[in-house]
């Protein structure tokens, strides 16, 4: 399906409505300071799963940027005083001080896509609750009509399950939905359900990792407008 024919778009949270660097890097410094409890040791060695450096940020190879909370508290338990059900709960909890950075205004974009009659969603592999809370924070959580997250009873991407079972829910074909993502996860996921994709550069992956899984690979979503024919504000 032609992209100027699509019915509905659905984000990616991280990376895609958020810049990813700029919204979790500070924040992860903090996180590991916390976890490591002064042991330095203990911070290079977490630094080093989660393939995060203090001065730079995250690597673009880093299994945090489109891994789940599960997956990242699984990596960090072995190297903490903490289960990985405590160390989920611990970063679940300390999501709620990071300081989410909108990579455009996004309510002016998102109205903008709703005037053309556009039904938007979320699908992001970060828990539900840290979702909503990040949307409903940039005042655009009213704004789409379904935000499912990695314990929303769907496996995450890159398995398609979240993004079908917004189809389905939406009672829309895989065709009619684009699927917009700053990580192959998301782009994968797009194209196992049959959707149309679209890259983001706003998260970590430069554009010759995303473009062999996109339709289209633009700098952020303010572009989104232009690539669904929408020519004109309103």
């Amino acid at each position: 399906m032609p992209l100027d024919q699509i019915r509905a778009v659905l984000f990616d949270k991280d990376g895609t409505l958020f810049d990813f660097a700029a919204s979790w890097s500070g924040w992860a410094g903090e996180m590991l300071d916390a976890l490591a409890l002064g042991d330095a040791g203990r911070k290079a060695r977490l630094s080093e799963v989660l393939r995060f450096d203090p001065g730079s940020g995250f690597a673009p190879d880093s299994p945090v940027i489109a891994g789940t909370l599960d997956e990242t508290a699984a990596l960090i338990a072995p190297h903490v005083p903490m289960s990985s059900a405590e160390v989920t709960e611990f970063l679940s909890r300390a999501s709620a001080q990071a300081q989410m950075q909108p990579v455009v205004p996004l309510d002016a974009l998102l109205a903008r896509l709703a005037a053309r009659q556009l039904v938007l969603g979320v699908a992001t592999n970060a828990d539900e609750r840290e979702a909503q809370r990040h949307l409903r924070a940039a005042g655009i959580f009213e704004r789409f009509a379904l935000v499912l997250g990695c314990d929303s009873g769907y496996t995450p991407k890159p398995a398609p399950d979240m993004l079908l079972g917004f189809a389905d829910r939406m009672g829309l074909a895989p065709r009619a939905v684009v699927m917009v993502g700053d990580s192959t996860h998301d782009l994968i996921a797009g194209r196992a359900a049959g959707m149309a994709t679209v890259g983001v550069l706003t998260g970590l992956a430069p554009p010759d990792v995303l473009a062999p899984h996109a339709d289209a690979v633009v700098p952020d979503i303010g572009h989104l407008p232009g690539l669904l024919g929408i020519t004109a504000p309103g």
